[in-house]
């Protein structure tokens, strides 16, 4: 009888997302006008971590929001650990830092390994792979992990 690796099948689908532009738009109906709601992928870095955390149902729905995903992830037993403690597949956010366009915005994405991690890079509008601090240009603030991943 198969079963499926779950750990494994999900830090592979992280590092096979690199480079893909699927996370990029989430249309939304307001007061009868369609908006693109992460902007064409400007705000797509929770759009893209959320939606890989609901494929392997380690949380209850998709976000375009850092502050629900992080919400769902607290509610469905994702707890936040030390930096020193962090481990290939769990999640990093990043400090808030000015935007090209000056807004004030925080980034969340996966820690891979190596101090390298991937997320939705919003400039790029794509999903990328790169150093943990953006080669010391941003501070992680917080690493949550997922208990059944020890």
């Amino acid at each position: 009888m198969a079963k499926i690796l779950i750990y494994e099948s999900y830090l592979q689908m992280i590092k096979n997302s690199v480079g893909t532009k699927m996370f990029r738009n989430l249309y939304l109906k307001i007061d009868g006008k369609k908006i693109d709601a992460i902007e064409n992928g400007e705000m797509s870095c929770a759009f893209f971590v959320s939606n890989v955390l609901l494929i392997w149902k380690l949380i209850s729905e998709g976000h375009a929001t850092i502050k629900g995903t992080l919400e769902d992830m607290k509610k469905n037993n994702w707890g936040e650990i030390l930096l020193k403690d962090i481990k290939p597949g769990d999640v990093i956010v990043w400090e808030e830092k000015l935007s090209k366009k000056g807004r004030i915005r925080s980034h969340i994405g996966f820690y891979i390994g190596n101090k390298r991690t991937i997320s939705h890079r919003d400039e790029k509008r794509v999903v990328k792979s790169h150093h943990w601090t953006y080669n010391d240009k941003r501070k992680v603030i917080a690493v949550y992990t997922y208990p059944k991943f020890k």
